[in-house]
């Protein structure tokens, strides 16, 4: 009998061979039947299904098929009818099939019997993708996005969804022609059969759209330039500017088309609109961008009232809200004072009232009057109940000891609540170095507006706080490189307690370094400890050090150094800094004493030629700091650092009743002997024995000052603005300033600390040390801006990319300062900071000035930078 089609079929597919078999059929049945059957299936009676065949599977038996489907031998339905179009729909939700048709292959009486015909959708096999640019990491990147896997079905919507998804990731680049192709093509096992099919995926971005021209038409009020830098994202094309390319990518159109509206607002223009663009393609390397504006008219801030406020007086709110009457409107000015997303910290309406318990209130602008060009504003505040904190917690601390956290907290229990203390509190658990301080952050629980409550738990990501410290770099002075080892969260009171080496007790929060510092002139061996909280109660810090060190004589001009002529460096300090509460509890007031014996053999130099001899460095230093940047001490987006010292010693000269003056008067005679009788060595004895004299104790002061500011620009861009100045002086000109604490300028500033006192500070672009003479000087200033933008700040590594542009020198006293008479340098770099092993660096510097002595541009150096400052 004829196979009769029922009208469900979803597919219209019928193979050849198919046909051909049912023209057969056909001429073999009674016409009479054919006909008779045909009007029993359209008119969709009720029949028992018989039996159920299943044909075209390949990979799927056929008891799998009939079983999903739930069709079953015996059960009565209705053909056509939606029993089969439920069953049809429901094998093509699979997405595993080409092709899906039910056939009616034989009625007798009530009786059907059924045959289900299905074509599976092929396999995928390998994936290659070609094209400019296409290396290994970039496939893998679009393999993983795409979620292409050997064994997924191909379909012509996974093709699609493939292709789109690829060009629109180009495009959003900028590459607005990008092309994508792709093709297929079978894999056969060893007997011809298809098994697979491999796909193949060419990428042809093209080049980089630019934006040419950037037009607009009906702005009247604001010119093209101000709409123009209003927009961050599109930028027309300009070969002067290097800082942002031309491209165009259409998410970051509509951002812009927004930063339009935004600065019309600004300006006043409340009812501002874009009434339509038009984005044409000049030619393959350029699109042309219209922008059609209606502006409005301009308004003027009038009336602006407080309703709901019982807490704060009329008076208070109009002085934080900052808008008077008369002002022209500002849209964009009135919701950041209203409440600044954008800056936690911000001095606005809903800070004043969440800094001081208000959690629950609510404030909202709203226009109540438009009056010609004055608008009419209300401040509808809902205060709500005071709320306070219920339980404080942490979580997150598998390391560090809960005690080392809670004391940075800045909220209690039973404490009002503050979001200026919740936001102080992430930034002091990002300082201690201790966690990821991208991953900080307050979960605020069981917040109940009834009762006025909250809990506070504070997450944490601990992090590697513990380094193996390697420094190096190489400059003027040859290769200088560090060894070490530095515990950042150690506990000192389980020293003794075998069980808490895990390798090394930790968990407390102090500090221990060991380290091995060495170039080719100096060897330098130091122990240090750190416990920033003595007593446990009170941010009191103490440092204890101590050190060793041997420096050899080194020649700059002949770049080696004389081992036949060192001397013996051994000191120590220490040291107590305590956190201030006023002004504000950013500042620090730090004080510690120290003190160096210094044994000479066989070194003399211009400035004091007792070449066997010591002297003693007994110091006070003072200081005073202000520190409020950002939550992330690796890479700060805000806030600023500064820094004012004082190093005295104490003014020997003026109690122990050497009569200096005679000496330098016996000194200077003798040296002018010594210009005619070069070789008399009674006359070098004598002026080493005054030499001796005056340098047996060390008495100087040293003032040092340095601020830091991170400006957040552009997203993640940040602008790192940094001054310094230094001088050292002496209280007794006839005992002069000493030979050490001197300043050294020029190069990567590693060993930015010798322990001699002397200061090597950093000016890329130079060799080490070599815009100061061999002795140092007494005064340097040095300026720098530092244009920074991460690549990732995550918690494995951190690493960011910057510009910078320096400039500093080093004086030889007052006469000679000259702070404008600067070294200038340019140049870039790239950081990378892992928890294991600190800051690893790399700069290229040019100099464009000559160094000590010479007349060429220093030009390029490159300098290498590990455990460097940030």
């Amino acid at each position: 009998m004829e196979r009769q089609v029922s009208n469900f079929r979803r597919s219209t597919f019928l193979n050849s061979y198919k046909k051909i078999f049912s023209i057969v059929v056909i001429t073999m049945l009674s016409v009479f039947n054919v006909n008779a059957q045909q009007k029993q299936l359209d008119s969709g009676r009720k029949y028992t299904i018989n039996e159920i065949t299943v044909a075209g599977a390949q990979s799927f038996n056929e008891q799998t098929v009939v079983a999903f489907t739930g069709l079953k031998k015996g059960e009565r339905i209705y053909i056509p009818g939606e029993r089969l179009a439920e069953v049809t729909k429901k094998l093509w939700d699979q997405k595993l099939f080409s092709d899906i048709a039910i056939y009616v292959t034989k009625i007798e009486g009530e009786n059907a019997d059924l045959e289900i015909y299905i074509q599976e959708l092929p396999k995928l096999g390998e994936i290659s993708i070609d094209g400019k640019g296409m290396r290994k990491g970039v496939v893998k990147e679009i393999i993983k996005e795409t979620n292409l896997k050997p064994g997924l079905k191909i379909t012509k919507n996974l093709i699609t969804t493939t292709k789109n998804f690829i060009r629109n990731k180009y495009v959003e680049k900028g590459f607005y022609n990008t092309e994508v192709f792709i093709s297929t093509a079978p894999q056969r096992d060893s007997t011809g059969k298809e098994i697979a099919r491999d796909m193949k995926i060419l990428v042809n971005k093209n080049k980089r759209v630019k934006v040419s021209p950037l037009e607009f038409d009906g702005n009247e009020n604001l010119s093209d330039g101000v709409l123009r830098r209003s927009m961050k994202n599109t930028k027309r094309r300009n070969p002067v500017r290097l800082w942002k390319m031309s491209q165009f990518t259409e998410s970051g159109f509509e951002e812009d088309k927004a930063s339009i509206i935004e600065k019309y607002k600004s300006n006043g223009y409340r009812d501002a609109r874009i009434v339509g663009d038009s984005i044409w393609e000049r030619n393959e390397k350029n699109l042309g961008v219209n922008i059609n504006i209606e502006e409005g008219k301009k308004y003027y801030f009038g009336d602006i009232r407080f309703i709901g406020n019982s807490v704060y007086t009329d008076a208070v709110l109009r002085q934080t809200l900052g808008i008077k009457k008369g002002e022209v409107y500002n849209g964009t000015l009135m919701s950041k004072r209203i409440e600044d997303k954008t800056d936690p910290e911000a001095f606005d309406l809903t800070n004043l009232y969440q800094n001081n318990g208000y959690l629950f209130s609510t404030l909202s602008a709203v226009e109540v009057a438009v009056r010609q060009d004055t608008i009419d504003y209300e401040i509808r505040i809902k205060e709500g109940k005071l709320a306070y904190f219920d339980h404080i917690s942490v979580v997150g601390n598998d390391k560090t000891n809960d005690h080392v956290i809670y004391r940075e907290i800045r909220t209690r229990p039973g404490q009002k609540y503050s979001k200026k203390n919740v936001v102080r509190t992430i930034r002091e658990l990002s300082q201690l170095g201790f966690f990821d301080p991208e991953q900080i952050a307050p979960n605020f629980k069981n917040v109940d507006p009834n009762n006025g409550t909250l809990d506070m738990e504070y997450s944490v990501v601990e992090k590697g706080s513990s380094q193996i410290e390697l420094q190096g770099g190489y400059g003027g002075g040859g290769f200088v490189g560090t060894l070490g080892l530095s515990f950042n969260n150690f506990s000192l009171k389980n020293i003794l307690n075998k069980d808490a080496y895990t390798p090394l007790p930790m968990g407390d929060g102090q500090k221990l370094s060991l380290r091995a510092q060495a170039s080719s002139y100096y060897q330098t061996y130091s122990l240090s400890l750190v416990e920033p909280w003595l007593g446990g109660k009170r941010p009191v810090q103490l440092s204890t050090s101590f050190s060793h060190t041997v420096q050899y004589f080194y020649d700059f001009t002949e770049r080696e150094a004389d081992r036949d002529r060192r001397f013996l460096i051994t000191g120590g300090s220490i040291g107590l800094a305590k956190r201030l509460t006023w002004p504000d509890d950013n500042f620090t007031f730090s004080n510690a004493i120290s003190f160096q014996h210094y044994n000479l053999k066989n070194y003399n130099t211009g400035l004091f030629t007792f070449g066997d001899g010591y002297s003693n460095n007994l110091a006070y230093t003072i200081g005073l700091s202000r520190n409020n940047v950002g939550n992330n001490p690796i890479y700060p987006k805000f806030g600023s650092e500064f820094k004012i010292t004082a190093k005295v010693t104490l003014p020997y000269s003026a109690f122990n009743g050497v009569d200096y003056e005679a000496l330098q008067a016996e000194r200077e005679g003798l040296v002018d002997f010594l210009l005619e009788n070069t070789s008399d060595v009674d006359t070098q004895e004598r002026i080493a024995e005054i030499d001796q004299e005056r340098f047996k104790w060390l008495e100087y002061y040293k003032i040092k000052f340095q601020g830091t500011w991170y400006t957040k620009l552009v997203g993640d861009l940040v602008l790192k603005t940094n001054t310094e100045f230094g001088f050292l002086g002496a209280y007794n000109n006839d005992r002069g300033i000493p030979p050490f604490e001197r300043f050294f300028v020029g190069g990567d500033g590693l060993g930015a600390y010798s322990l001699d006192g002397r200061e090597v500070i950093q000016l890329r672009g130079y060799p080490n040390q070599s815009l100061s003479p061999q002795d140092g000087n007494t005064i340097y200033n040095k300026f720098s801006l530092e244009m920074r933008h991460p690549i990732t700040l995550k918690q494995l590594a951190s690493i960011y990319v910057l510009a910078f542009v320096e400039g500093g020198n080093s004086y030889d006293g007052f006469r000679d300062y000259n702070p404008f008479d600067v070294k200038r340098s340019a140049g870039a770099g790239l950081r990378i900071f892992m928890p294991a092993f600190g800051l690893l660096g790399i700069d290229f510097g040019y100099g464009f000035d000559p160094i000590l002595g010479g007349t060429e541009k220093s030009g390029w150096e490159t300098h290498f930078i590990i455990g460097q400052q940030f």
